[in-house]
């Protein structure tokens, strides 16, 4: 996903199977390079965690998703997930859009607004729960030779699917790449302020707190990569929930 792309955050996260990539019937007859580009990620992975809380129980999940890029730096997805169940239901699709440039020499910005969906969420006594909300996010990266890094907030206004209230989420991600190699390693760290703070979803009543994760990854062959994370979260202990655990990744992109 464009998260951390869009999800880093994605998570984050994110990315094995099949996968769409740049569609050869965009081209234009005279041969020139079309200004659109169709790419596509798909992913198992052994816990879906995002910002550091599992949404999949503990359990693997399958993930994938579709961007679609104009040249001006314009662009439109989706993506989505399994996910435990419960009143959630068994998937989030997540659709996005918004604009991604450099602003400066070696430094990028990306800013746009999210819209996470469960379509298969539960009712309570026939009615309807509220659980789809809009998040709008912002980041802006730069890369130093092997070192690449990430600084971004999301924020999403009080909205019913929050319970009424709001909540921010501020974050960076690093990443070190092994020269003549495919290994690179990675890092994270995020700080919630609201209605998804980790301690208050495990059932405290402090509703901020710390998200973070290390790991490697490496490219297996073409768009495959295989990634390791330890990932974290402050707050209540809660096996397959909130507890620390280590997060294996097989993903797909092209």
């Amino acid at each position: 996903m464009m998260l951390t792309s869009v999800r880093s955050l994605l998570a984050a996260t994110i990315l094995a199977g099949s996968v769409l990539a740049a569609s050869p019937a965009l081209a234009q007859d005279d041969g020139a390079a079309s200004p659109i580009t169709i790419s596509g990620n798909a992913a198992v992975t052994s816990d879906y965690r995002f910002r550091g809380v599992s949404l999949s129980g503990g359990d693997p999940a399958i993930q994938g998703g579709v961007d679609v890029a104009h040249e001006s730096g314009f662009y439109v997805g989706t993506w989505g997930s399994s996910i435990d169940g419960g009143a959630l239901g068994e998937m989030e699709l997540d659709v996005y859009a918004g604009w991604t440039g450099d602003v400066a020499e070696g430094v990028t910005f990306d800013i746009g607004l999210l819209y996470y969906m469960y379509p298969a969420s539960d009712s309570v006594a026939g009615v309807e729960l509220d659980t789809d909300y809009f998040e709008p996010y912002a980041s802006i990266g730069t890369t130093m030779g092997p070192v690449g890094a990430t600084v971004g907030v999301a924020y999403a206004w009080e909205q019913d699917a929050l319970g009424g209230n709001d909540n921010l989420y501020l974050y960076t991600d690093w990443s070190l790449g092994i020269p003549d190699t495919p290994v690179t390693f990675n890092a994270h760290l995020g700080y919630t302020d609201g209605a998804l703070a980790p301690p208050l979803l495990a059932g405290s009543t402090d509703d901020s707190g710390l998200d973070w994760s290390v790991g490697v990854s490496a490219t297996v062959y073409g768009g495959l990569s295989l990634g390791v994370s330890y990932v974290g979260v402050e707050g209540p202990s809660i096996d397959g929930f909130t507890d620390d655990t280590i997060v294996a990744t097989l993903s797909f992109a092209g």
